[in-house]
């Protein structure tokens, strides 16, 4: 399996280009995040999905990190002009973008290589440069719980939610802080390619398959004390059985807890409700199916535990933007996502009670 990105005969093939700005104080962790999620996936013929490259916002040349090191970047600001997908890391040294909320004269320049439908991301503070520039206003948008705040004050006109790992708005997705980053990448890959690739990459980067963008950033306890008792098997009880009815209650007795207590301790330790969680885990599993068999949407929706193909297409309708056999057609065709399908919401619909 040759793994030349630009294999002879692929005359037709163009893999979807990422390009990742990076500025000076920028974070090398979350400026690693895009190349090593993005320079995974490849398709049945070995070639990879996605072309993956770094940029400046001046001619090419050393970038200053906010550690003890600096990187040199090859390509200069054009190259956005090649983009499919934008990605803004993270930078300590935003000037007059965080404190002001204004672009440089650098910056602004660079941006405007940007072709018009390019999608564009950000990772944590990564998000000023995009509402700076407009980019954001009227929008839903995320970043690190901790300058929530400041950012909302500065940028009263995006409606910012601190308490998820992402949003995706369609053409613009933004995320929360450090490895959130990962999990924005994962979904980007997941959207474009489906549950099978995305879970691939994260298998290989030995992360979890999926946490869901309306998954809260801070959670009080996320380490449980060693003398109490966690969730970990009434989570693990329930996987085992989605597709049989799941109360509440039976969850709470895997662990011999109250209602009440088993409730509050899976908010501590997921980040959402019992419910939610269930609802989400559902959907993961009926992607999957739809992805991997051929069985017809009414079994799916009994394997996965929607009882009805009508209560499948609601909540796949509510968490993907699109039908269950319009998933299948996509997916399962070796394509990914499509223009004018509804990206996923940043936050699960509610789950019915369970």
């Amino acid at each position: 399996m040759s793994s030349d990105r630009h294999a002879p005969g692929a005359q037709d093939f163009r893999p979807h280009r990422v390009v990742v700005l990076a500025m000076d104080g920028v974070l090398p962790f979350e400026l690693g995040i895009p190349h090593r999620i993005f320079g995974r996936p490849r398709d049945a013929e070995g070639r990879f999905l996605y072309d993956v490259v770094t940029c400046s916002i001046r001619p090419p040349g050393p970038v200053r990190t906010d550690a003890d090191f600096a990187i040199q970047v090859e390509n200069g600001p054009e190259i956005l002009a090649t983009a499919d997908t934008v990605i803004v890391p993270a930078s300590y040294e935003l000037g007059p973008v965080f404190e002001q909320g204004v672009l440089t004269d650098d910056l602004a320049a660079a941006l405007a290589h940007i072709r018009p439908g390019t999608r564009l991301a950000s990772i944590c503070t990564g998000v000023y440069v995009l509402a700076a520039a407009g980019l954001l206003d009227g929008r839903p948008a995320t970043t690190h719980w901790a300058d929530a705040d400041r950012f909302q004050q500065l940028f009263p006109q995006i409606r910012v939610d601190p308490d998820v790992l992402f949003i995706d708005d369609g053409d613009v997705l933004t995320s929360a802080g450090v490895a959130a980053g990962i999990d924005l990448c994962l979904h980007m890959v997941r959207r474009d390619h489906g549950t099978a690739v995305a879970n691939d990459v994260a298998r290989r980067t030995v992360v979890p398959p999926h946490r869901d963008g309306g998954q809260a950033q801070y959670i009080h306890r996320p380490v449980p004390d060693p003398q109490q008792s966690t969730t970990t098997s009434a989570r693990a009880w329930a996987l085992g059985r989605l597709h049989e009815p799941i109360q509440l209650r039976d969850m709470a007795e895997q662990e011999a807890m109250s209602v009440r207590t088993f409730t509050r301790r899976f908010r501590e330790e997921v980040g959402v409700s019992p419910g939610q969680w269930l609802t989400q885990q559902r959907v993961e599993r009926a992607r999957h199916l739809l992805e991997s068999t051929g069985l017809s949407v009414d079994q799916v929706a009994h394997d996965a535990g929607f009882g009805t193909a009508q209560s499948m297409r609601q909540h796949l309708q509510a968490a993907l933007g699109v039908t269950p056999t319009a998933y299948r057609r996509t997916f399962r065709a070796g394509g990914g996502y499509v223009a004018g399908d509804a990206g996923t919401p940043y936050a699960q619909a509610p789950a019915p009670a369970p």
